[in-house]
């Protein structure tokens, strides 16, 4: 079910992403903020699974609770749970199905069980072929079969309201919010252009601080101006040698500048982003240079197939797209409201983030709740061979990892009681690894057969983050509080010990002298 909430401010945010939801919430509980936490650091580490998390980590404290009734140590709980991670890990293990990252198939019904539950899941194949383009242009081969996607800093996900959604598109390259500095003039279509990247201002430099010349001469006015004009023709001329085709640089870019360029017939477009500077630069092979001086052959990017200047809606975009061997992308999505489009690009985000995961750890477990159920049924089995007093938690961990299927079940609308005690059935004694929880339908199914997969990275990080945090908060035997005394503003005294009045300290006042 999706969540409406309204920011700090005042714009709306639809979505069922956990990490998104927690973000917004306005705590006081010292708890309920590390549980916050942990489902950032889920979709920090690995981009999915922010829910479950929270759920899971829900579901072992509220288990604990009733040990903690009975007077059993904290101590004991946590040696029984993480005894029961270290078995909950080796199950993973056991059940994990390797795979061949480079079969699309696979990787595409991966994404979409990755996706399934949350609101672009209506929308098929669209999200996850996207998801696992982007991926694929941007990972970066470290050999030994392992490769790494940098998604954060090489894949911008540019949102243009208007449209549909299917018309969303992976680039070949770069799309940015620019439009080139004289339309009229420069070229707004360029087939394989040369594209040199500055980081520096083509304009006269200003004096640091205040500058006052004292001018004599009517002539010396000139001169001053002239020297102005031959600084930039000089920058120019140095540029305009390597005869590039799209000059783009991160700071300005005087008129005058921008007449000689445009007088060569070269395009110009100023004030960039850093982080968009990188990206072009990684897209067509050129490389950012910081003094015009000292540009070289080889910084020229020659790997991109077009240039072009687009307009989509009211504004002007600048594509450079279909280059050879790109190592950066745009994702580009369309979309009828401005809401709909972020709840797209988080969504696109998990899936991304599991396409990468798999690029990384290439093993795949049972989605729809088989995986929880498996580990339960076999930690309930292992809990009868262990002595003393830690057997009771242990189970209790078992049963808590059914948390998962069960909030499954309640979202798709059926009985639940019935629907569990099936799926248990099915999964006693450990076996039928793979029958789970069809999200949409509710039916109870065979896994492999609907395609309802989960990575093994995100699974085993599920696990580990939520157990470690139960345990780390049932360690905690009090809360203390503690409190500034309140400073006049601007006093920087070192911090005194807080005094507490009391009732009877209000005789005892001293009085200020008059």
């Amino acid at each position: 079910m999706l969540k409406m909430l309204l920011d700090a401010g005042g714009g709306i945010v639809v979505t069922n992403d956990g990490n998104a939801i927690l973000r917004e919430l306005d705590l006081a509980h010292p708890a309920a903020k590390s549980m916050v936490e942990l489902s950032r650091t889920q979709d920090e580490e690995v981009g999915d699974g922010t829910t479950s998390v929270i759920v899971l980590a829900g579901e072992m404290l509220h288990v604990a609770e009733a040990f903690i009734d009975k007077n059993y140590h904290p101590t004991v709980i946590c040696r029984a749970y993480n005894k029961a991670l270290e078995d909950a890990i080796a199950v993973l293990d056991k059940i994990a199905m390797p795979i061949d990252a480079s079969d699309r198939a696979t990787m595409l019904g991966l994404v979409k069980s990755c996706i399934g539950t949350k609101f672009t899941g209506q929308f098929g194949d669209l999200i996850a072929d996207l998801a696992i383009d982007a991926t694929a242009i941007v990972g970066v081969d470290l050999g030994h079969g392992l490769r790494e996607v940098d998604i954060k800093k090489h894949i911008k996900v540019e949102k243009v309201p208007g449209g549909q959604l299917e018309d969303s598109k992976v680039l070949k390259g770069v799309m940015i919010n620019k439009d080139v500095i004289v339309p009229g003039k420069m070229r707004r279509k360029i087939v394989n252009p040369r594209i040199i990247l500055l980081d520096c201002p083509l304009e006269y430099k200003k004096g640091e601080n205040q500058t006052n010349a004292e001018l004599v001469k009517e002539e010396d006015w000139a001169v001053l101006l002239k020297m102005e004009e031959e600084y930039i023709e000089n920058i120019c001329m140095q540029i305009l040698k390597f005869k590039p085709d799209l000059v783009i640089t991160e700071k300005g870019l005087s008129d005058l500048a921008c007449h000689y360029l445009s007088k060569a017939g070269v395009s110009a477009i100023r004030r960039l982003r850093k982080t968009d500077n990188n990206r072009i630069a990684k897209a067509c092979g050129a490389v950012i240079v910081n003094r015009p001086d000292e540009l070289q052959e080889s910084d020229v990017g020659t790997g991109a197939g077009l240039f072009e200047v687009k307009k989509i809606g009211d504004e002007f975009f600048a594509f450079i797209v279909e280059c050879k061997d790109p190592r950066a992308c745009t994702v580009l999505l369309r979309g009828p409201s401005k809401d709909l489009l972020n709840e797209v690009e988080r969504n696109l985000q998990d899936a991304m983030s599991v396409a990468r995961n798999i690029f990384k750890n290439p093993k795949l477990l049972p989605g729809g709740g088989a995986t929880e159920l498996t580990v339960s049924a076999t930690l309930k089995q292992k809990s009868s061979a262990i002595e003393g007093i830690e057997k009771w938690p242990y189970e209790a961990a078992a049963i808590a990892f059914e948390a998962i299927p069960r909030t499954l079940a309640q979202n798709c609308g059926v009985n639940v009681i019935r629907t569990m005690t099936a799926l248990q059935g099915k999964h006693a004694n450990g076996e039928n690894a793979w029958i789970g929880i069809d999200g949409n339908t509710g039916a109870i199914t065979d896994m492999r057969e609907r395609k309802i997969w989960d990575s093994y990275s995100v699974k085993a990080q599920t696990f580990k983050t939520a157990i470690e945090a139960a345990c780390m908060l049932l360690r905690i035997d009090d809360i203390v509080s503690g409190i500034k005394k309140k400073q006049a503003p601007g006093a920087g005294q070192a911090p005194t010990k807080p005094k507490i009045e009391e009732e009877g300290d209000a005789d005892g006042e001293q009085i200020i002298p008059e």
